[in-house]
């Protein structure tokens, strides 16, 4: 727990970055924002967490909304998008698309401008399609700038990419500042090696959107990033290429292996997650734009059959025997397949699961503080003098 003082210490770091270009803009890509922006993000987040646990109120809002947009199922990203708004003051109301004029035609220009004339922030998850999720983030960001400008709209509400089929911003983010907690500063990660692993699932068609964020944000520390993966099962290539460019810049490394061996052997950190190949996904894209529900359902089975043959991609307690010092940190966005109770085969042991939970629980608690922190960095000129107001006046979030 952070005292007043720790606090005012994050206030004085966050005062010597550059955030003027977050302000009144969006949050799609990290690797779209400088060093100072990401260290900005971190340093707010762990400043508003600080103000929480000191029971001292962040309410910023007196009124406003924040518009959240899921299409794609969610547990924790929902659930940390509506904590980071109810925590600034906004209060949350969900687009369900089937229940709106979306139904019946309605353009994302339309739509995008009637939710917005009270919204302060729009999040949206749209992570299933490639080609899809960060165009359709990019077509809502227009079509509110637009409003704005024509005096439409009396705000711009900010954009937060909540995941799309390319990066998954919130939650990459949230992983590195529980690592960056969990070994004790940015300063002791240079040189860390980090898995970043396929690993089997039951089920497929899983989005690219959490490997990718990890490599194109992890490399930019100095790290020793690995991707691993059967032969097939390759991301996107600019978002290897991202992470290539990152380690040159940072001292570090990247490279790819297909072995899970290979991958944990000396690791200082393992994240062993199941994701499907980037050509199935293009595959599905296509089919799914056709309609065609029997060729959808050939290429799960194939899929299916196809990651059938790598069960033995499973994060176990012997390959956890391998890492630095058998020790290594276990990540994973959560829900994880676990071997013998989610499913029968999986990514995970259960006795790795176990092992890990409290670690797991407290990296997933990091997310609602860094959305947040992009909403506030985004609404606020001078975010740091801002947060000293907060500290000063100290009022009691509960009273």
């Amino acid at each position: 727990m952070k005292d007043k003082v720790t606090i005012g210490m994050y206030i004085d770091q966050l005062r010597g970055y550059d955030t003027s270009k977050m302000y009144l803009n969006d949050f799609f890509h990290t690797w779209k924002e400088s060093d100072d922006e990401i260290a900005a993000t971190f340093t707010v987040a762990e400043i508003l967490r600080g103000l929480r646990e000191n029971n001292i109120s962040s309410k910023v809002f007196q009124s406003g909304l924040g518009i959240s947009l899921f299409r794609d199922n969610s547990t924790r990203t929902r659930f940390s998008f509506a904590s980071a708004c109810n925590l600034l003051g906004l209060e949350v109301q969900d687009l369900d698309e089937g229940k709106s004029q979306i139904a019946h035609g309605e353009t994302v220009r339309e739509t995008a401008n009637m939710i917005s004339f009270m919204a302060d922030v729009i999040g949206i998850r749209d992570d299933m399609y490639i080609g899809k999720g960060h165009t359709y983030m990019k077509e809502v960001a227009d079509a509110v700038q637009q409003g704005y400008r024509d005096g439409v709209l009396e705000q711009r509400p900010t954009l937060v990419n909540l995941q799309c089929d390319i990066d998954h911003p919130t939650q990459s983010m949230a992983d590195m500042l529980h690592v960056i907690n969990y070994f004790g500063g940015v300063d002791k990660l240079k040189g860390k090696k980090v898995a970043m692993t396929w690993a089997y699932s039951p089920s497929y068609g899983k989005p690219l959107s959490v490997p990718q964020g990890v490599i194109g944000l992890f490399s930019r520390f100095g790290m020793e990033v690995v991707l691993a993966h059967p032969e097939g099962y390759d991301v996107m290539k600019e978002c290897e290429d991202v992470a290539r460019s990152n380690s040159l810049k940072s001292g570090g490394s990247f490279r790819k292996v297909n072995s899970m061996e290979e991958a944990f052997e000396g690791a200082d950190i393992v994240y062993p997650k199941s994701w499907a190949p980037y050509s199935i996904m293009e595959e599905r894209t296509k089919i799914v734009e056709t309609g065609d529900k029997q060729a959808l359902a050939d290429l799960e089975r194939r899929c299916l059959e196809n990651n059938a043959r790598f069960k033995n991609w499973e994060c176990t307690e012997e390959l956890m025997s391998t890492t630095k010092n058998g020790k290594a940190l276990y990540l994973h966005c959560l829900p994880a397949d676990i071997t013998g109770v989610s499913c029968e085969h999986g990514e995970v042991a259960a006795s790795v699961f176990d092992r890990y939970r409290d670690p797991l629980y407290k990296e997933a608690s990091f997310k609602p503080y860094i959305i947040a922190a992009m909403i506030f960095l985004s609404k606020f000129k001078n975010p740091a003098e801002k947060l000293q107001q907060l500290l000063d006046e100290a009022k009691p979030r509960i009273k």
